[in-house]
């Protein structure tokens, strides 16, 4: 496999990891804010704001990590 192709399949499998985990860490986060929200319904309101601040956080990160992949597969400066 030449040295573009691994960096190519290596952004790939970056990506992948990425969605994964979000997905994951999001997943989580709701499921622990449906149920502090069934224990105390007052503080529904404040616990969304919360649940939604960190949710564009972890989708950042997903984002974050897209671009830079992207910008290793077409500007790749590890190749001479």
């Amino acid at each position: 496999m030449t040295d573009v192709g691994m960096m190519v399949f290596s952004c790939g499998i970056m990506i992948a990891i990425v969605a994964f985990a979000a997905a994951l860490g999001i997943s989580w986060m709701a499921g622990k804010y449906l149920d502090a929200s069934a224990r105390q319904p007052e503080l529904i309101n404040p616990l969304r704001t919360n649940v939604l601040i960190l949710a564009g956080l972890v989708d950042a990160v997903y984002l974050i990590a897209v671009a830079i992949s992207v910008m290793f597969a077409f500007v790749n400066p590890f190749v001479k």
